[in-house]
């Protein structure tokens, strides 16, 4: 999949110069990037719309007794 983005001309130079200190092609960092960094992006926002989710009343809490209870820990 081709991608097009727009980046700030301090990032690019940053880039470019990655690039030509180390012989490889831009596109292996900004794959290298997108890859390590979708770990994170997706920790955070799916994260922070689950919490929205408990705000609203929407998403079933437990505290921690109840959830000792239900693994079986209360002994």
């Amino acid at each position: 999949m081709a991608v097009s983005i727009r980046l700030d001309p301090s990032i690019e130079q940053r880039l470019d110069r990655l690039a030509a200190q180390t012989g490889r092609a831009k596109s292996y960092y900004l794959r290298e990037l997108i890859e390590r960094g979708l770990d994170d992006l997706e920790d955070f926002y799916l994260a922070d719309a689950t919490m929205e989710q408990v705000r609203k009343g929407l998403e079933k809490v437990l505290d921690a007794s109840q959830v000792r209870k239900n693994l079986g820990l209360d002994h």
